[in-house]
């Protein structure tokens, strides 16, 4: 099974993602890692879990708490519908420039240093953090903000916690290793609106761009052409959930031809943009 990337963008007005999935074909991704602290929760039934080098089943539903950079398996993967699942993503980054500053946030701080080698909860944190998950999804941002921290301490106490021991699967991204990666994701999501050179990534890489071009194949499985694509579509994916011409959409996601943008995100999406946002909107009502 390839291990993909899978390139993740906060919500709308947030700083993390937040995901209700109750359709096993809307989840496209398998065996996959991306630089974000992942929470999956699943209220209910059996399947696989594979994090890193941990390989087990579930029972009975699932809350696992996953480090960046740590590949894993689709949770759904095997399972049939009905299915659900929530799942929230943070970047790396943002709890943990804050927790040298806020002494508060000690235990949250040793709660993110274990979700490197991936963490399993018992029912009862299950169930808890569950409510507060589908509470958090129907919240505005700064109630959702404050949400989420309460939510970390409540899994930092917790004392059904289970070590997956899954890190030595990982993909072994250490010190200058690890901060190169974060470094051109960051990039990448700092300036995905603009025209982006492979000269810039290959000079923050400290890489030729021949050498570059083949250390970003090997680490997503995609050229940055491909990558680029996908990610800025996804960043129109959220953009035309809001009230924007169709042509602004296009600029602000990075693609300055309207009718690239118009065939790129036919091909990805199986819709056009137009015709994504009236399914969306529908869906909604």
């Amino acid at each position: 099974m390839k291990l993909q990337f899978e390139p993740i963008q906060p919500l709308a007005g947030s700083s993390f993602t937040l995901q209700h999935n109750t359709d096993v074909e809307s989840i496209h991704v398998l065996w996959h890692y991306h630089p974000e602290y992942e929470l999956v929760y699943i209220p209910s039934g059996r399947g696989r879990r594979h994090i890193g080098q941990h390989n087990a089943q579930y029972e009975n539903g699932e809350l696992v708490f996953i480090g960046p950079n740590l590949p894993h398996l689709s949770f759904s993967y095997g399972r049939q519908n009905p299915y659900e699942q929530i799942v929230l993503q943070l970047r790396a980054d943002l709890l943990e420039d804050a927790f040298g500053k806020f002494p508060e946030l000690a235990a949250i701080k040793q709660l993110f240093a274990r979700a490197h080698q991936g963490l399993s909860f018992g029912a009862k944190t299950r169930t808890a953090i569950g409510s507060a998950l589908q509470e958090m999804l129907a919240q505005p941002a700064f109630p959702r903000l404050l949400s989420l921290l309460q939510l970390f301490q409540q899994l930092a106490e917790a004392q059904d916690a289970e070590v997956l021991h899954a890190d030595n699967g990982g993909l072994m991204l250490h010190g200058k290793e690890k901060e190169r990666l974060s470094k051109i994701y960051r990039y990448i999501q700092q300036h995905f609106s603009q025209p982006i050179e492979v000269s810039d990534l290959a000079s923050l890489a400290n890489l030729s761009v021949p050498a570059f071009c083949r250390y970003f194949k090997k680490m997503s499985g995609q050229t940055l052409t491909e990558f680029l694509q996908e990610y800025r579509v996804s960043q129109a994916c959220v953009l035309l959930l809001e009230d924007l011409p169709i042509t602004e959409v296009s600029y602000a996601s990075g693609f300055n031809n309207l009718s690239h943008f118009n065939k790129t995100f036919r091909r990805l999406m199986g819709v056009s943009p137009s015709a994504y946002r009236k399914q969306k909107m529908e869906e909604l009502e």
